[in-house]
């Protein structure tokens, strides 16, 4: 009977009722191939308990258990085409037992057939922008515009800006945030004009504003020239 061969999968993930439990653990005690097997799926689930865990999209767990019923896994082959078979035969198997234990514990693991939209990462940048106590500080300079987007709960700044023109030949902008008793603190460099959105560094939680300023390529410790737009934030 080849047909018990394929309840290896879900042996590996406790998915078997006690009968089919009993009759292939009965046939494992007499196939090699089947106890790595099994050995294989429990060592891939028990790897995704050093993830992070993260709660699952709502409706994940009754989508892979409907797909699962539609995977009919193959039986061992025999003879010379035994090796490069097995390979096809485990991985669709050592995916689902993956999203099983995925679904128990809450860790989300991405998978080829997955919606695009579940594997996009949400840059530093984005957080910032669509932050809820994002503060938008809008400057216009010569029929351009920057704009300054603080998140205090973040502890992140942007800089978005719009039809900026480029700093002269061998020259940057710096950008700065200005600290109580310290003064101006560089922040970062941009080297173009045009749309830019620039993550600062340091501290904007605390800053009392933010600066823009051309500088040496580079940039400086301390700005040279005087400043090409401020930015005041609003303290609580």
């Amino acid at each position: 009977m080849t047909e018990i061969h394929a309840l290896s999968g879900a042996y590996a993930v406790d998915a078997l009722d006690d009968i089919e439990r009993a009759q292939f653990e009965r046939h494992l005690a007499e196939c090699a191939e089947c106890r790595a097997e099994v050995a294989s799926l429990r060592s891939t689930a028990a790897l995704l308990a050093e993830t992070s865990a993260t709660a699952p999209p709502e409706g994940l767990r009754d989508r892979v258990l409907a797909d699962i019923g539609t995977v009919r896994p193959l039986p061992p082959a025999l003879g010379t085409e035994a090796a490069p078979r097995r390979r096809f035969r485990l991985a669709p198997l050592a995916a689902a037992a993956a999203l099983i234990a995925a679904v128990g514990t809450g860790v989300v693991v991405t998978q080829p057939w997955a919606d695009d939209a579940s594997q996009t990462q949400v840059s530093a940048v984005d957080r910032v922008l669509q932050a809820e106590d994002a503060e938008r500080y809008t400057q216009t300079i010569d029929g351009s515009e920057a704009t300054l987007v603080r998140s205090p709960s973040l502890n992140k700044a942007v800089l978005v800006t719009r039809n900026m023109a480029p700093p002269p030949d061998g020259r940057v902008y710096e950008l700065w945030l200005d600290h109580k008793g310290v003064g101006m603190v560089p922040a970062g460099l941009m080297a173009q004009g045009g749309e830019q959105q620039i993550l600062l560094e340091g501290d904007p939680a605390t800053a009392l504003g933010a600066g823009i300023t051309v500088e040496p390529a580079g940039g400086s410790e301390e700005p040279t020239l005087p400043p090409v737009t401020l930015f005041a934030f609003e303290q609580a």
